[in-house]
């Protein structure tokens, strides 16, 4: 003779034992729960200030750096010959190329078939010193605008200095324009 009564839940948590349900619920919670949204693969939504998105089945946050986290990111195969890559050598020709150091010394030799290696080699050499006029333009802009009337020491103290004259930067700027625009090759 049973002197407890077995209630609804007690049951219900020996079926779940029984039919190996061990995180089943017997019994309602009461209170404030919060409204559970579920999202499928490839969805983007913002929560609590971040975007997150699901990829492989996997809650990941998004951030500003993705992008730039894919470029330098070394694949397990070459995007172009589906080879293994080597991270000792192909890593710097995956960040400029996009392919392996296999590829890129193919698609150089048939550049050299072909008879455009010269014009190849200029095309990139022509490429960096135009960027460094760039970068050069860029800096001396800088200096120009800065103002340099007074620094302020380590020891604390203000010191007047003159700095050169705006004309004078203004000539080396195109002075040193023109040396960079002589190192092209024709």
């Amino acid at each position: 003779m049973l002197k407890k009564q077995f209630k609804e839940r007690d049951v219900q948590r020996v079926r779940n034992l029984v039919t190996k349900k061990y995180g089943d619920k017997t019994t309602q919670g009461i209170g404030y729960t919060k409204t559970q949204e579920f999202y499928n693969e490839g969805d983007i939504w913002e929560e609590d200030g971040r975007k997150w998105t699901i990829k492989n089945g996997i809650k990941q946050n998004i951030t500003k750096l993705d992008k730039a986290k894919k470029g330098i990111i070394l694949p397990l195969f070459c995007p172009s010959c589906s080879k293994m890559m080597k991270p000792s050598l192909d890593k710097q020709w995956y960040i400029m190329y996009n392919h392996c150091f296999d590829c890129q010394v193919i698609f150089e030799s048939n550049l050299r078939r072909k008879g455009e290696w010269e014009e190849y080699e200029k095309n990139i050499f022509n490429a960096d010193i135009e960027g460094l006029q760039k970068d050069f333009q860029v800096w001396i802009e800088d200096q120009i605008n800065e103002s340099n009337n007074s620094y302020v020491t380590e020891a604390g103290d203000v010191e007047n200095w003159v700095g050169s004259s705006k004309s004078k930067l203004l000539e080396a700027k195109a002075e040193a324009l023109k040396h960079l625009e002589s190192l092209k090759k024709k």
